[in-house]
This record gives C-alpha cells, sequence and structure tokens, in this order.
C-alpha cells in the first residue's frame, strides 16, 4: 500500500456541548472508557496508517499535547501537532495540513467521529486509485444534520450540506480520503452562509471532475458533536468493550 498519511480534525469551540466544552477541547470529553480523540487516532493507526497530524485549536490546545504525547500509545514514533485559530469550517482546518501532507494522499477523519468497524479496506482501495477522493457514506435516521448524499443509479449526483428536505437518508460520514489536489480546492473556496469554508464543497469540487468515489460504511458510525450524539457513541462503544470482554 502506497504511504497515505492521516489528519485527524479537532479543532473548533465545541458550542453544541457547552457547558461541557467551556473549561475543555470537545474532542477530550470521555466516551466511556477513554478520551473522545482516541478513537479517530486509532482508526488511522488500525488502517495501517503512522504519519498522523492532529489539527487542534481552542483554549486547551495545550492539553492534548500532555495527553497524546508523540503517539507512543497507539505504538507510533511521533504526532504532529498544528493549530487552528478560530473556527473557519472543516475544509479551513484542513488546508492547515498542506505542509504535513509534502504532496502525499491523506486520510482525514473528524475527531468527534466512532465507528465500530476497521476502514482499513477503504484505505487499501483508496491508496491504488491514480487520483481523485473516496468518502464514507452512511444510511442514517437523521440526515438532515449532515451532508446528505442523493444518488443516479449507483453515481452520486450530489451532495448537499445540512438540507431542510433531504433526498436520501444517506450521508458523508466524517472520514475522507483526498489526492493532493485538496488543497488547490480549498483555497478557491469561499465562506458559506455559516461564514465557514465547507468540506461539502471540497467533495463536490472532486464530484465536478468525475473523481469522487464512495464506499458504504460497515457496521455502526455516529459522530459525538450533541449531547444526544454524544450519548449515542458512549453507549455504542459500552456496548462494544463489554462485547470484547465478554
Amino acid at each position: 500500500m502506497a504511504k497515505l498519511r492521516g489528519v485527524v480534525l479537532a479543532g473548533g469551540l465545541g458550542k453544541r456541548l457547552a457547558p461541557l466544552t467551556k473549561i475543555t477541547n470537545k474532542h477530550l470529553l470521555p466516551v466511556y472508557n477513554l478520551p473522545m480523540v482516541y478513537y479517530p487516532i486509532q482508526i488511522l493507526v488500525e488502517a495501517g496508517i503512522r504519519d498522523i497530524l492532529i489539527v487542534t485549536g481552542g483554549n486547551n490546545a495545550g492539553d492534548f499535547l500532555r495527553l497524546l504525547g508523540n503517539g507512543h500509545a497507539f505504538g507510533l514514533k511521533h504526532l504532529d501537532y498544528t493549530y487552528q485559530e478560530g473556527e473557519g469550517g472543516i475544509a479551513a482546518a484542513l488546508g492547515l495540513a498542506e505542509e504535513f501532507a509534502e504532496g502525499q494522499k491523506i486520510v482525514v477523519i473528524l475527531g468527534d467521529n466512532v465507528i465500530e468497524r476497521s476502514i482499513k479496506t477503504y484505505v487499501q482501495k483508496f491508496s491504488k486509485q491514480r487520483k481523485g477522493a473516496r468518502i464514507l457514506v452512511k444510511d442514517v435516521k437523521d440526515p438532515e444534520r449532515f451532508g446528505v448524499v442523493s444518488f443516479k443509479g449507483n453515481k452520486i449526483k450530489a451532495i448537499r450540506e445540512k438540507p431542510k428536505r433531504p433526498e436520501s437518508s444517506y450521508v458523508v460520514t466524517g472520514i475522507y480520503m483526498y489526492d493532493s489536489k485538496v488543497f488547490d480546492i480549498i483555497k478557491t473556496l469561499k465562506p458559506s452562509g455559516r461564514g465557514e469554508l465547507e468540506i461539502t464543497d471540497v467533495n463536490n469540487a472532486y464530484l465536478k471532475k468525475n473523481q469522487l468515489y464512495y464506499d458504504i460504511l460497515d457496521g455502526w458510525w455516529t459522530d459525538a458533536g450533541t449531547f444526544e450524539s454524544l450519548l449515542r457513541a458512549n453507549n455504542l462503544i459500552a456496548q462494544k468493550v463489554r462485547g470484547r470482554k465478554g
């Protein structure tokens, strides 16, 4: 497998989880028996990725260094870190990884994403792609919270960010795989109505070039960015850990 680099996006202010996030970063909150940020790092490591960048922000960024150090708890020799000032959106945070990527393909995961199974198979498929992007999609009950995918046959027709009337129940999970052109795309983006650079616009740029591929993620998936989804993540991980012990 070609050498891929991993990026964990763990910035933002986590306002939807206030007051829990008043004194700490959202991604340092516990999900059952581990800090939230452990899960995306574990996902990347299990998929065979060893060069990982943590993009963080807010007033508690130093806590990541104290918690994670050089990544020895994950079997890594070192971790890279960079700091996002303010809240510019997911795509803006990803843009900070350009120097780290050094022209290599990257696998990006949002710091509040928790999944049941390995993504290694999807990462291997992406490593064999000549160019373009690959996203993982999932059928969910609350698609209006995410970037919603509509299909034409077995191909993606469009992705719409947080639509009031979703065209399907399939959404883009917070796991994205990009070639080096992603940084050129980010530089062309304009802020959305929310004042942020949207990752959906990045994915749609690849879609326009017929370079966006997808897989349906196997097993359960959830974010942990609201009180409801944070509770769901805790319960799912608890069941997974107890099942492993049993």
